[in-house]
């Protein structure tokens, strides 16, 4: 008895996953889904680069901050006496 409870149970999670899936493919994610294909390799390296250059970018811009912060702004402090 307990057993065929359990078979129902997981029946029935079975059938809400699968309804859950239909409709997955059919709403706005649906399609994309339809659209999407794996990039070619000249897409991918440019796509790659591009990344790429933006973290370099990003990477730099923050090392400039941090030498501001660091150096510049105390020596400008010290130099200049403007919080006395």
């Amino acid at each position: 008895m307990q057993n065929s409870k359990l078979i129902d149970r997981a029946w029935k999670l079975q059938h809400r996953i699968e309804v859950w899936a239909k409709h997955f493919g059919k709403g706005k994610y649906g399609r994309i889904l339809k659209m999407a294909r794996k990039p070619t390799e000249e897409e991918f390296y440019k796509t790659a680069k591009i990344t790429f250059l933006g973290i370099i970018i990003i990477g730099f811009l923050g090392f400039v901050i941090y030498i501001i912060r660091e150096v510049v702004a105390p020596w400008i402090l010290s130099n200049f006496h403007i919080l006395e």
